[in-house]
C-alpha cells in the first residue's frame, strides 16, 4: 500500500475529467503522491469520480464502487471517497447501500475533500489542474449545469442551472496551459451556445473563442456540446476567419421527426434541423460535423425512425454516435410516457443506425486518400504512431496511422508535434498515411 498514495478514479465525460485533474493538483500541492485510472490501484485512499447518466454508466460506477470498497475489505485500502454527477443524485440511498464509503461528495463540493483530509483548498494555485492528456493537448470547461429542458435527459437534474465562468477566468487558464506546453484545446460544456447569458446577458461563445484564438501559443480550439436552437451563428464567422478555430464542431441533434422532436421537447422542427445543417455546411465549408442520435424514444414509429435514416443519408454526417433510450427517474419522458418500446426493436433501430453511418463514414474517408493533411501525434500503438487531424477529436473520433518503420524520426521526437501526411488508404474510421519530407 502505498503511504499518501492517492488513486483517483474518472468515470464518464470530459467534464467530470477536468474535476479530477483539479483535485489532483491541489492533492499533490498538499504533499500526496497521485496517479489517475491506474490499471493497480495501490494507495491508501481512492477517489471514485462518478457518472450519472445514463442506466450503463451508472451501473459502471456503482461496480466501480463495489470493486475499490472490496480493496478495501481486504485490507488494501485505507479510505474510500465518492464524487461526481452518480453521488450528487442519488447521494441518499447510496450512502445507505455503501456503508464502505467514507465519504461521499457531489458534482459541486468535492473540494471539500481537501479541507476534509486536512489541507487549505488553494485557490490561486497553479497550474490548476495536473493534466491526465497528453501534454499537448487539454479540455477546457467554461461552463457547468444545463438550462434545457430535454424530456430525456437527467443532466439538468444533477448539475443544475448554467452557469458560465467569465471569460477572463477561462482566457487565463489557456494562457497558462499554453505556457504549459498545451497547443490544441477541446472547449466543453453541457450546452457551449448558452454560454455568457447568466454573465453577460448575451451569447457570448463567438467573443470567448475570437478572443482565445488570439493567444500565443493556440494551435487548435474544438467545439463539443453544442445545441442547434438559439445557435449564435458570428460563431461561423469566427470559425472562418482564424484558421486555430477547427472547422469543427460536435452538435447533438438527437432526432428528426417532428412528433418525436416534440416529444422530446427539443424546441425544433424536421425543417428547421435541415436548415441549420444546410446552413451550417453553407457558412462554413469543409465543416467537419459531429452528432449524437437516440433511437426509441416513446412515440417514435417505424415511420419516425425512417425519416431519421432519410436525415442521415441526407446529411453524410462525418462523425456520428447513437444510444438507445432508456427511462431515467425524474426526467419528463419518464413521467409523461411509458416506455412502450421493446429493448430489442430500440437496439434493431440502432444497429440499423450505425450500420448506415459507418457505409457513409467509410465513404468520406475514402475521399481523403490522395490528399495531405495536417495531423497531431498523441501516442505509439504497436507498430503505428498515432494522431489526428482537425477533423478528429480525441477519444471519439477518428485516427491517423503512420508505420512506425517510415516515421522520419523518432516517435518520442513527433509526439505533440504537427506533420504534414499523406493519406496513403482508408477504412472506416482509420486512415492511413505517411510523413511528407
Amino acid at each position: 500500500m502505498r503511504r499518501k498514495g492517492v488513486d483517483i478514479i474518472t468515470m464518464g465525460c470530459s467534464k467530470n475529467l477536468v474535476d479530477s485533474e483539479r483535485l489532483m493538483a491541489q492533492l499533490r500541492h498538499a504533499g500526496y503522491d497521485v496517479t489517475h485510472d491506474s490499471e493497480e490501484p495501490d494507495g491508501e485512499i481512492c477517489v471514485v469520480n462518478t457518472c450519472g447518466f445514463i442506466g450503463d454508466a451508472k451501473e459502471e460506477s456503482i461496480e466501480m464502487i463495489l470493486q475499490q470498497g472490496q480493496r478495501k475489505a481486504h485490507g488494501e485500502l485505507k479510505r474510500l471517497y465518492v464524487m461526481g454527477c452518480l453521488s450528487e443524485r442519488y447521494l441518499e440511498e447510496l450512502k445507505g447501500e455503501l456503508p464502505e464509503v467514507d465519504g461521499w461528495y457531489g458534482k459541486f463540493d468535492w473540494k471539500d475533500l481537501v479541507t476534509d483530509l486536512g489541507h487549505a483548498w488553494e485557490s490561486s494555485l497553479s497550474p490548476r489542474r495536473t493534466l491526465t492528456t497528453p501534454g499537448h493537448y487539454a479540455y477546457v470547461k467554461i461552463s457547468e449545469g444545463c438550462n434545457r429542458r430535454c424530456s430525456y435527459c437527467a443532466i439538468p437534474l444533477i448539475t443544475g442551472h448554467h452557469v458560465s465562468r467569465p471569460i477572463d477566468d477561462i482566457l487565463a487558464e489557456v494562457r497558462e496551459l499554453a505556457d504549459e506546453g498545451v497547443h490544441e484545446f477541446q472547449i466543453i460544456a453541457q450546452e457551449l451556445t448558452y454560454y455568457g447569458l447568466d454573465l453577460y446577458h448575451r451569447r457570448a461563445l463567438p467573443e470567448l473563442i475570437e478572443r482565445m484564438a488570439g493567444i500565443e501559443g493556440v494551435e487548435w480550439i474544438r467545439l463539443h456540446y453544442a445545441y442547434p436552437t438559439d445557435f449564435p451563428w458570428e460563431l461561423a464567422d469566427v470559425m472562418r476567419r482564424h484558421e486555430n478555430v477547427c472547422n469543427y464542431l460536435d452538435i447533438a441533434l438527437q432526432h428528426v421527426s417532428d412528433s418525436v422532436l416534440t416529444a422530446m421537447r427539443r424546441r425544433i422542427t424536421k425543417a428547421e434541423t435541415y436548415a441549420f445543417v444546410e446552413r451550417l455546411r453553407r457558412e462554413v465549408p469543409g465543416i467537419c460535423i459531429r452528432t449524437t442520435l437516440m433511437v426509441g424514444h416513446p412515440g417514435e414509429t417505424e415511420e419516425a425512425f425512417a425519416e431519421l435514416l432519410e436525415f442521415v443519408r441526407w446529411a453524410r454526417f462525418e462523425h456520428m454516435g447513437a444510444f438507445a433510450y432508456s427511462e431515467e427517474d425524474g426526467t419528463h419522458s419518464a413521467e409523461a410516457f411509458e416506455d412502450e418500446i421493446p429493448e430489442a426493436v430500440k437496439q434493431e433501430r440502432l444497429s440499423r443506425l450505425m450500420r448506415l453511418q459507418q457505409r457513409i463514414a467509410g465513404e468520406i474517408q475514402e475521399k481523403l486518400v490522395g490528399k495531405t493533411l495536417k495531423v497531431i501525434f498523441d501516442r505509439v500503438d504497436g507498430d503505428y504512431l498515432i494522431g489526428r487531424t482537425e477533423y478528429d477529436s480525441p477519444e471519439v473520433d477518428n485516427e491517423v496511422l503512420v508505420a512506425l518503420k517510415e516515421l522520419p524520426a523518432s516517435p518520442d521526437e513527433m509526439i505533440g508535434g504537427s506533420y504534414e501526411v499523406e493519406i496513403i488508404s482508408s477504412e472506416y474510421f482509420d486512415l492511413y498515411g505517411r510523413v511528407k519530407d
